[in-house]
């Protein structure tokens, strides 16, 4: 059985910070304190303002991934290539159409077209999510945390 402030589910979370003296008066060597905690709510509106800003850097983070990996198919001549092929495929005698399907523009659109529905669908996840946790919390008591001290 352990004492009550050392981590039993009823601690209160008070120990004390200095080491303890045994009976001969020589200071014993504690170990790190720890306090069990459970996690009971997640406030709803936080986990929505949190999860709209991680939303927003990972657009960010997509919209260079498609600028590079543009960049990179852009000088392997795959985008010539493509519009070549559809300007091939649009016109009936086979003669080079001059219009251009893959532009910078469409594809960085369509980007951050998809990125933006990203946005959307991550914030609204995660706002429900948090919903959902605080109910079933409430039916089973949450999750359980140990913070420890490092040694």
């Amino acid at each position: 059985m352990q004492p009550a402030g050392a981590g039993a589910p009823g601690a209160t979370g008070t120990s004390t910070t200095g080491p303890a003296k045994g009976k001969t008066g020589r200071t014993t060597a504690r170990g790190p304190r720890r306090a069990r905690l459970q996690l009971r709510h997640i406030d709803t509106w936080s986990a929505l303002k949190i999860s709209l800003v991680l939303s927003i850097a990972l657009f960010f983070i997509w919209m260079v991934a498609v600028g590079v990996l543009y960049g990179v198919l852009n000088a392997l001549g795959v985008f010539d290539t493509l519009n070549e092929l559809f300007g091939q495929l649009g016109t009936d005698s086979g003669s080079e159409g001059s219009s251009e399907v893959l532009t910078p523009g469409v594809v960085f659109g369509g980007a951050a077209v998809i990125g933006a529905i990203n946005v959307v669908l991550l914030t609204a996840l995660c706002t429900v999510g948090t919903f959902i946790y605080n109910m079933c919390s409430d039916l089973v008591g949450g999750l359980e945390l140990t913070l420890s001290e490092r040694d």
